[in-house]
């Protein structure tokens, strides 16, 4: 029987499953070698380093949570739900959720600097238009929304046997309301 040849690819694509499956944690060479039934020797010509290969997968992650998120969210009704798609990773990938939220993100040392960096540029502005409120409240209740609905969707990605999605679910829509109150009943 011919050896199979290990691609790059194919390394990476084990990493992200692995990771999908158990965490970060899990992308060892030793696991890698052990998905792809091979020995770990090839491997070390992909990986000379872990951190990078992790990177990757990181990167890999990044690009599934906004694959997820876009193949969610109702362009009628972009806010909601956006936040709701954010917790339904929570809910059936909780690993690549753990993943995604806890990357650092360095550089950031203010809230701003945090939204700059975390939200898809057009979306305060699309509240705003939805909502009838300037630029800046719409950065404020997504900022809001955005801090609210990582933290649930922490609680939901960690608990087991898991919080009914249901519940899950109208807590965030008490939060959006509780803020979108504040944000409203501002002065402008």
């Amino acid at each position: 029987m011919p050896k199979q040849r290990i691609t790059r690819e194919m390394v990476v694509d084990a990493a992200f499953a692995l990771a999908r499956s158990g965490g970060l944690e899990r992308v060892m060479v030793k696991n890698i070698a052990q998905a792809l039934n091979c020995s770990v020797q090839p491997l070390y010509s992909y990986c000379q380093n872990i951190h990078s290969l992790r990177q990757e997968v990181v990167g890999r992650t990044d690009a599934f949570v906004r694959d997820f998120a876009a193949r969610r969210v109702d362009p009628h009704n972009l806010f909601p739900s956006l936040g709701r798609a954010y917790l339904q990773l929570a809910q059936e990938e909780p690993q690549l959720f753990r993943i995604f939220i806890f990357q650092p993100r360095l550089g950031v040392s203010s809230l701003p600097e945090l939204y700059d960096r975390s939200a898809s540029p057009g979306t305060a502005q699309s509240i705003a238009e939805a909502l009838g409120v300037s630029l800046e409240k719409a950065r404020a209740l997504h900022l809001h929304m955005l801090i609210y609905t990582l933290g649930l969707g922490t609680v939901f990605a960690v608990t087991s046997p898991g919080i009914p999605a249901g519940e899950v679910f109208a807590q965030q829509d008490v939060a959006y309301q509780a803020f979108l109150k504040q944000i409203v009943g501002e002065n402008p």
